[in-house]
């Protein structure tokens, strides 16, 4: 009887420890795989150094493609390798957006890349990736050099942040030989892939108020907007916004993209809604939610103080920039920290969603 119950003790504890152990190393690979696939996806956005591809197909076709009913369309994407050899891979585009992706706006659509062939892209600076937003030129080059530069500042703010990679595309039509043309643009990171950094999900939750975003995260977003001179964003509307989340019952955090309506980028498409009341994307207005006390902006002030050496080295530091652009952006940073550091000027300018005359904070912007 005493054996008896001494065995049903061993063998209750060596299969627990059994369970234990298993599932120790069981998750410890699952770590190590999620390391290994980030340490892949650095591969691409880990670096500032400008990559160099061509995509060759029949792209006028691919670029007359932007009605509702957008088609994916066979493309071959060719760049260069560590040892110079050239690397072909077979992708499928299409076009995406909305402002950007009408004919009447912008001569060549935003695209996105579809890796479909996982084996293909293996050991290649394309490695676990699946799908890659591109922005492309609308009216010139320079102005996705800008908008790349904005992503490069709130990166510097956050990890919560889309990771950016300044590329240059020769763009290869198979069918009009000889209209070769070259740009630079931005691989923007997958959204699963943001949120799989930062150990949450993509939550596609329309209509939530602003006041359920994590505050701290809401309030540096939105003062982040307002330092850009950016009013093309919606939470409730998820316009320009991804929302992101490790657990629903959490509140989430808010994360910006698309950049090019930002007074910061000064694209000359890009105008404010009539609704907001400004004539000029460069006239400043925060469209947060309103908070009274502005005691509680002090901590997010301080960190943009603290961070501003940082942020004027982005663009000091950056030679695609002609002298007249850095001039005229180190000017508008500065009227920012002008106005952070005045209690007047904040009670002015950080005020307006108090005021009961004005409805920022509900006026949702089309995408």
């Amino acid at each position: 009887m005493i054996f008896s119950r001494l065995f049903k003790i061993f063998f209750c504890c060596f299969f627990t420890l059994y369970f234990v152990t298993a599932q120790a190393q069981k998750n410890t690979s699952k770590t190590d795989e999620k390391i290994k696939l980030v340490d892949i996806h650095d591969r691409l956005f880990g670096n500032d150094d400008i990559l160099h591809f061509k995509l060759i197909g029949k792209l006028k076709t691919l670029f007359n493609d932007r009605d509702k009913n957008i088609s994916y369309h066979p493309i071959l994407l060719q760049y260069k390798t560590n040892d110079s050899s050239v690397s072909s891979l077979g992708v499928m585009v299409k076009t995406r957006g909305n402002f950007r992706r009408s004919v009447a706006n912008c001569k060549m659509p935003p695209l996105l890349l579809n890796f479909t062939n996982a084996s293909q892209i293996n050991g290649s600076v394309f490695e676990n990736q699946k799908k890659l937003k591109l922005v492309v030129p609308c009216q010139g080059d320079e102005y996705v050099i800008r908008e790349w530069l904005v992503y490069k500042l709130y990166n510097l703010i956050t990890q919560i942040s889309f990771k950016a990679k300044l590329v240059q595309v020769e763009f290869e039509d198979s069918v009009r030989k000889g209209n070769n043309e070259t740009h630079y643009c931005i691989l923007l990171e997958d959204e699963k892939k943001l949120a799989d950094r930062n150990k949450s999900f993509v939550w596609n939750k329309k209509m939530l108020p602003m006041k359920n975003i994590e505050t701290k995260q809401f309030l540096t977003m939105a003062v982040f907007q307002y330092m850009i001179g950016n009013t093309d964003w919606s939470v409730p509307f998820l316009q320009n916004i991804k929302l992101i989340t490790s657990d629903s019952t959490k509140a989430p955090f808010a994360v910006p993209y698309d950049f090019d309506h930002a007074g910061i980028v000064d694209a000359p498409y890009a105008k404010p809604a009539p609704e907001l009341e400004i004539t000029s994307i460069r006239d400043r207005l925060y469209r947060g939610f309103c908070v009274k006390d502005n005691k509680d902006f002090s901590k997010t002030f301080q960190l943009f103080n603290q961070l501003k050496d940082d942020f004027y080295k982005v663009y000091t530091n950056c030679s695609l920039l002609s002298g007249k652009y850095l001039k005229t952006t180190i000017k508008f940073l500065n009227d920012f920290y002008k106005v952070i550091n005045d209690n007047k000027m904040i009670d002015t300018e950080f005020g307006n969603p108090c005021r009961t005359d004005v409805r920022i904070e509900i006026k949702g912007l089309k995408e």
